[in-house]
């Protein structure tokens, strides 16, 4: 039977396993039998892989759409690929069309394996030295203010005077959804 696990790294909205989900989907794998995180790979509480691994047994095959949905790290990777053959159970990723239940998708997986680790301390790496360059130059990285702080410091006046949430969303032409989010990131609310 194939079983299918899918991560996307934050429980936000902007963050989507659509496109994991269509990809096992189309590999035949039943939508009963997906099983599905939303946190960060670096996490240990994954509990949708958790569970994935306790499901599988003898001649299933786990599938993922990529490598570097299933493990943290290289060695934690081969840990969960040595597990599920300690189990006989094969393992698959689409991207890289892997099959570890064949001698050559053994091979591939720790070369793949080993080229998904490279990758990602590569850009990790790359944005720390682009965070530097911008910080010596005296700009901030991130993403820009949904609400420009001049405005913001007028609607948390208006609020502290009373106005209700709705009606300084209303006065201030702001989305209700982006002042709470807002207000909960400068821990003012």
């Amino acid at each position: 039977m194939l079983i299918g696990y899918m991560r996307v790294s934050t429980d936000s909205d902007r963050q989507s396993t659509d496109l994991q989900r269509d990809a096992l989907i189309s590999t035949g794998i039943d939508e009963r039998h997906i099983f599905e995180d939303k946190a960060s790979g670096a996490k240990d509480d994954r509990i949708g892989l958790a569970k994935a691994l306790e499901y599988v047994k003898s001649g299933d095959t786990l599938v993922v759409w990529k490598l570097d949905r299933l493990g943290r790290s290289l060695q934690h990777l081969i840990e969960i690929v040595n597990q599920l053959k300690a189990k006989g159970v094969g393992f698959k990723s689409l991207t890289e069309g892997m099959d570890t239940s064949v001698p050559s998708g053994e091979l591939l997986f720790h070369v793949f394996g080993a080229l998904a680790q490279f990758e990602r301390s590569l850009i990790k790496e790359r944005v720390n030295a682009g965070l530097v360059a911008a910080k010596k130059r005296g700009r901030i990285g991130g993403r820009p203010r949904a609400i420009p702080q001049e405005k913001m410091d007028a609607i948390l006046e208006a609020l502290s005077s009373g106005m209700s949430k709705a009606a300084a969303c209303r006065t201030f032409e702001v989305k209700r959804s982006t002042l709470i989010d807002t207000l909960a990131r400068s821990q003012k609310i």
